[in-house]
């Protein structure tokens, strides 16, 4: 049974808002009928730096442990890839059945500068 994870700086830092709006995606997305991993979207946003953050639930449905050594992102919005970045994030280590929120940070030079970030998809490759 898929569990909802907070790793420690987001258990300590989320706003009870925030918690709620994820703890509702985890809900309507924790029975998806899936043995892979499947990013539900929480929010996009451009930061002070012109970074793209990109907050995903990430679900790892498989029975393995997921971890961000060398992985390649893309995220793509109507089937266009807007940003492409490879990600090593030692913290990030999401285990077997459980969902984990994440913000991903593509730098300005990973990420089509001008479009529209709304209702996009984060691809783990």
């Amino acid at each position: 049974m898929q569990q909802l994870q907070f790793e420690e700086s987001w258990h300590k830092a989320l706003s009870a808002q925030d918690r709620q709006n994820i703890e509702r995606i985890f809900s309507e997305t924790k029975h998806l009928n899936n043995s892979n991993v499947l990013c539900s979207p929480i929010r996009e946003a451009i930061n002070h730096k012109e970074a793209l953050l990109v907050s995903v639930l990430v679900h790892n449905f498989t029975d393995h442990v997921l971890t961000f050594n060398n992985k390649s992102l893309l995220y793509s919005v109507q089937g266009d890839v807007i940003a492409d970045k490879v990600f090593t994030l030692p913290v990030l280590v999401i285990p077997s059945r459980v969902s984990m929120p994440w913000t991903f940070i593509f730098p300005k030079d990973s990420y089509i500068i001008g479009t529209s970030f709304k209702n996009g998809r984060l691809e783990i490759l």
